[in-house]
């Protein structure tokens, strides 16, 4: 088994300057959206000023940042992969007491984590986790188009019209869900790309070309894997996998966020 890193890689190294609403996501005190919201309500201030521009840029080190008269700091950015085990939730916490992911992560630094997407609870496979929340938002937009790969087996074989409909598209719902790329591992088990993220897309595929799933695993996401990772541990993405996270292009939800 590999050994765990006992601290994040010096690749997570905060710049000397930050958009105003970066820094608030990473002291913790809230997501990137609803940061957003805090610094446009006048809850933020910068060096004793009330500032409600989001994107204004703040110097580590030189400007002071409070939240309702209180200082805050920036955590350093970490990106955490999990293999996520059946039987666990993809929340921060649930009021019922269930297991969640966070409660795998014996060991990770103690800063404010948050999932990146979801994972049903009966789903396992790779889960990215991480504290930066303008990351975390650009993988889940839509137009990002990260191809992620599962592995499904079902109940009974897979016929070849079975695979070639999940090749052309199945109409769906939400609109028509179309593989990148799907091929037989042995007559139950299917291989099967897709760079859609919406809700159990995988097991509504399978479901509609007349396939209940027996067990769904994430193997990939995008050209990261859980190679040497078991099920229920966890591990720091590398430096590579973290620059090909930033590399995806920004998608913005209105002209604001570009200046």
């Amino acid at each position: 088994m590999p050994s765990r890193p006992s601290k994040p890689p010096a690749f997570t190294a905060l710049p000397e300057r930050l958009r105003l609403v970066r820094y608030v996501s990473l002291a913790g005190v809230a997501s990137r959206r609803k940061a957003v919201q805090l610094i446009q309500n006048g809850q933020v201030a910068v060096n004793g000023q009330i500032v409600r521009e989001p994107w204004v840029m703040v110097e580590l080190g030189k400007d002071t940042v409070t939240y309702k008269g209180r200082p805050i700091k920036p955590e350093r950015p970490v990106y955490i992969l999990l293999n996520k085990p059946k039987n666990t939730l993809c929340t921060v916490r649930d009021e019922k007491g269930r297991r969640t992911v966070m409660d795998l992560l014996e060991g990770a630094p103690p800063v404010r984590l948050y999932p990146v997407g979801r994972l049903d609870r009966n789903t396992t496979g790779i889960l990215l986790l991480t504290n930066d929340g303008e990351l975390a938002q650009k993988l889940l937009h839509p137009a990002a188009q990260v191809p992620r790969t599962y592995r499904a087996t079902t109940v009974k074989p897979i016929t070849p019209e079975a695979l070639e409909r999940l090749r052309r598209g199945i109409p769906l719902q939400d609109g028509v869900a179309q593989a990148d790329e799907a091929y037989l591992e042995d007559p139950y088990t299917l291989i099967i790309t897709l760079h859609l993220g919406r809700k159990h897309i995988v097991r509504r595929m399978m479901e509609a070309v007349g396939y209940r799933v027996k067990s769904l695993d994430r193997i990939a996401f995008g050209p990261i894997t859980r190679k040497g990772v078991p099920r229920g541990k966890w591990r720091f993405l590398t430096p590579q996998e973290v620059a090909w996270l930033k590399m995806l292009p920004n998608f913005k939800k209105d002209a604001d966020t570009h200046r």
